[in-house]
């Protein structure tokens, strides 16, 4: 048996986990063709690599089939109902950096704050006969942070990709999306709202609360975390 820690399987973000990890004295590389997702581990004994797509690790996490995990502290937050007592956070590891906010058009000079938004939204309805749409993959961050900042009256719609162009198709009134540096939204003739920051996302190594451990794991887990030079 062995401790499983999942990793981002490809891109930046597994570059520069692997660089994050053997910083601190354990080698992560991949094994095979860029096709195989197989993986080795060096500098602790008893740990396997396991190389999934990031929006898959905080599932595993929470079924408890991995023990530990790389990825977006955005993505477990979004996922993972109550997530705290699902996995636990270990280490900020300093990239990956994005903010999830609400944007919406340029053009709206008299929305800049939530307050606006919301009566934005009211006024949307009465003139249009249906909620002002907010299209996201971020339902429970923005459902959640909306509600608890007063905002109604609006509905949102699911995009899986590309949603700053929702606005210009018309099938959304704003977007709530990651962002680095707000490029891609000015070059779609949006504005980020200045109070609608709704989560500052970075890779983050969680440890699963789900996971069942022998002694021997135990031990392999003490070992890599002290290696590590964190707390378990």
């Amino acid at each position: 048996m062995s401790i499983k820690l999942g990793v981002p399987s490809k891109g930046r973000l597994m570059e520069k986990t692997f660089d994050w990890f053997g910083a601190r004295g354990v080698q992560l590389s991949r094994t095979g063709s860029d096709r195989e997702y197989a993986g080795a581990v060096e500098g602790v004994e008893g740990v396997e690599l396991v190389l999934l797509s990031a929006g898959e690790i905080p599932r595993e996490l929470a079924a408890g089939r991995i023990h530990l995990g790389v990825t977006g502290t955005d993505l477990v937050r979004e996922k993972l109902g109550q997530w705290e007592q699902q996995v636990a956070e270990l280490a900020l590891l300093g990239f990956g950096h994005a903010d999830l906010i609400i944007a919406v058009p340029g053009c709206w000079a008299d929305v800049d704050t939530l307050d606006d938004l919301d009566a934005a939204a009211s006024a949307f309805r009465e003139a249009h006969g249906f909620r002002m749409r907010i299209a996201t993959k971020y339902h429970r961050l923005v459902r959640e942070f909306l509600r608890d900042n007063g905002v109604a009256d609006y509905q949102l719609v699911d995009s899986q990709g590309a949603t700053e162009g929702t606005i210009k198709n018309m099938t959304a009134e704003g977007v709530a999306d990651i962002t680095s540096t707000g490029d891609t939204l000015r070059a779609n003739h949006l504005k980020i709202l200045s109070d609608a920051l709704v989560l500052k996302s970075q890779a983050t190594l969680f440890k699963s609360r789900k996971a069942a451990m022998t002694d021997e794991e135990r031990a392999t887990m003490k070992a890599l975390l002290q290696t590590l030079e964190l707390d378990g």
